[in-house]
C-alpha cells in the first residue's frame, strides 16, 4: 500500500506501508533536508538533501576552514606562504574578470 504525504517545499513523497509499518518523512528545515523513520520509532535516517542547500552548506564549511587556516597562518610560515599565494592568484583572477 502506498500513501502520499506533503512536506512544504517538496513534492509529495511516497509513504511505503510494509506489514502495517509506515515510513514517516520529516523535514525540520522546510524541505532542505528530509529524514525518514518508521512509525512509532525515534531513530531516523537522512532520506534527501536539497542539492542547492548541500552546495551552500559545503561552501560554508569550506569558508569556515579557510578562516581558521588564516588565523593559524600567524604562527605557521608554510601555511602563511600558501595563503599569500592563494591571495595573489585570487587578485590576478579577479583582475582578469574586469
Amino acid at each position: 500500500m502506498e500513501t502520499r504525504i506533503r512536506i512544504p517545499h517538496l513534492v509529495n513523497l511516497p509513504c511505503m506501508m510494509k506489514n502495517d509499518e509506515a515510513l514517516i518523512y520529516e523535514s525540520p528545515d522546510g524541505g532542505k533536508t528530509v529524514y525518514a523513520r518508521r512509525l512509532g520509532e525515534t531513530v531516523r535516517h537522512l532520506h534527501y538533501v536539497d542539492p542547492a542547500y548541500k552546495k551552500e552548506r559545503e561552501l560554508f564549511l569550506r569558508w569556515e576552514a579557510l578562516k581558521e587556516a588564516v588565523y593559524m597562518a600567524d604562527s605557521d610560515t608554510t601555511l602563511n606562504d600558501a595563503i599569500r599565494k592563494v591571495e595573489m592568484i585570487y587578485l590576478l583572477k579577479k583582475g582578469e574578470r574586469k
